[in-house]
């Protein structure tokens, strides 16, 4: 009898790591969103190479190790000796999203750095949690006295005047669409795996759409729709994409499930022309 194994396409394991937010593997999934690009990209060793650092980390701390010497420990190593930082020269590069570009270069932007240095913390028993604050990731850790907040793409701590500050343009903006002022706590809520990881892909669709690179914001797309699979403006920007692609009966499909689930669409007229317009080329 002849066993017959079909490798999964790289759509197919990042399915497989998001279909639950149990145990939600976020170095593992962040990883694998480089084999778009990548197919022979081998998350594995990645994960192997993350864990040998983690290794050499562990040896710099004893048992009893307090939390702030622990994070003391962790900067040094990750910032310092390692050299990781952000990509200041090319912040816009889509190899600063995919992690194993990240762990070779040691530049990357706020997401990555950070989900790298989570993934160090927690192996070192630090409470760490990941921060969607707007326009810049952060970082947290929980320490006995209180809680540290970090800018991963320089490794600086922030005080509440420093992020009070960085949120001011936020703020002019909600306060100019009538929104109250927002607590500076609720910026700062921990970001579920999930949650990361849609920022993450978000990040790419912005720069694929900067440069009209539909067929690569197609493979953003189908990620973040297997991700997020009621974010139904995610299916209208796939179907624009396909759109630009040419695929016309794709487009149409997508088109037509935001048409029907999306009933707060600012846009849906005009998403209704477009099909209507694509449905004559046809």
């Amino acid at each position: 009898m002849t066993l017959h194994f079909t490798v999964p396409t790289p759509l197919e394991y990042f399915a497989a790591l998001v279909q639950s937010d149990d145990g939600f593997p976020l170095l593992e999934a962040a990883a694998s969103i480089a084999q778009d690009e990548y197919p022979g990209c081998d998350v594995q060793q990645l994960l192997g190479e993350m864990d040998h650092l983690l290794a050499r980390l562990q040896r710099r701390l004893g048992p009893d190790t307090p939390a702030l010497e622990r994070l003391r420990v962790l900067n040094q190593f990750f910032f310092a000796d390692l050299g990781f930082g952000g990509n200041v020269n090319n912040y816009y590069d889509p190899e600063n999203s995919y992690l194993h570009a990240v762990l070779h270069t040691r530049r990357g932007i706020p997401i990555s750095l950070g989900v790298l240095w989570l993934e160090l913390a927690q192996g070192v028993g630090l409470q760490v949690r990941g921060v969607a604050f707007p326009g810049h990731f952060m970082v947290k850790a929980l320490l006995p006295g209180g809680q540290v907040l970090m800018d991963p793409f320089t490794g600086q701590s922030l005080s509440r005047e420093e992020l009070s500050e960085r949120l001011m343009p936020f703020r002019r903006g909600a306060e100019s669409q009538g929104l109250d002022d927002v607590p500076l706590g609720l910026y700062l809520q921990a970001a579920q795996p999930r949650e990361i990881i849609a920022r993450m892909l978000r990040n790419l669709k912005e720069v694929h759409q900067a440069s009209q690179d539909w067929p690569r914001l197609i493979a953003v797309q189908d990620r973040l729709i297997v991700l997020l699979p009621e974010a139904w403006v995610e299916w209208r920007d796939r179907g624009l994409a396909h759109a630009e692609c040419g695929h016309i009966v794709q487009a149409v499909k997508d088109l037509e499930t935001y048409l029907a689930r999306a009933d707060d669409g600012l846009d849906l007229d005009t998403i209704a022309e477009r099909v209507n317009a694509l449905r004559r080329a046809l």
